[in-house]
């Protein structure tokens, strides 16, 4: 008699747990390119709106000089049921230096990732939420002020969503920093 209550307490956790949000949560998973589709067509010079720069890749818009996703132009997701990981490199192929590496659990938990860049080591503690299918990483960066030497801590939002199984897209927020306002910008990755 037991087995019987068991099987549909198990049949409702699986429901619950599965479909909480009523829909499976994307797998950001791949290797992603800004670089242009090169089976693409390419405009014209001069093509696009009256006077406005070229878009910078992986941007719409034709704005230039943001700092897209941060996260390079190439980037490799890997992605299980606890955590997602960003893959990218950063150095020249001289520099003889690994891949940035930045893992992000995905139950909501404080993450910190660290790397070494400039003249020392750079400290950022990460948690994430599901938004509906889009993943939300908050990111804050302690750095020091380059005024006083007191540390001080910048805050950058990114949201993960698939316009397309081969389509990511991260809007980056980055909060103002010594005076400057917040920025918002959207990069576009494609699936290599």
């Amino acid at each position: 008699m037991r087995r019987v209550h068991w099987i549909p307490a198990a049949a409702m956790f699986t429901l619950l747990t599965v479909g909480a949000g009523g829909q499976a949560r994307p797998d950001f998973s791949g290797r992603w390119t800004t670089d242009p589709d090169p089976a693409a067509p390419t405009a014209p010079a001069g093509a696009g709106r009256a006077g406005a720069p070229p878009a910078a890749p992986g941007q719409r818009g034709g704005q230039t000089g943001n700092m897209g996703s941060g996260w390079g132009s190439t980037i490799t997701i890997t992605q299980d049921a606890s955590k997602l990981t960003v893959e990218y490199a950063f150095f020249g192929r001289g520099d003889m230096q690994p891949p940035l590496k930045f893992v992000y659990a995905l139950d909501g938990s404080q993450t910190k990732n660290s790397i070494m860049m400039g003249q020392g080591i750079q400290d950022e503690a990460s948690k994430t939420a599901w938004d509906a299918d889009r993943l939300v990483i908050t990111t804050v960066h302690t750095f020091p002020n380059p005024e006083n030497g007191q540390q001080m801590t910048t805050d950058v939002k990114r949201v993960l969503s698939l316009e397309s199984p081969t389509s990511l897209v991260v809007e980056t927020t980055r909060s103002g920093v010594l005076g400057g306002p917040a920025n918002t910008t959207r990069t576009v990755y494609r699936k290599m």
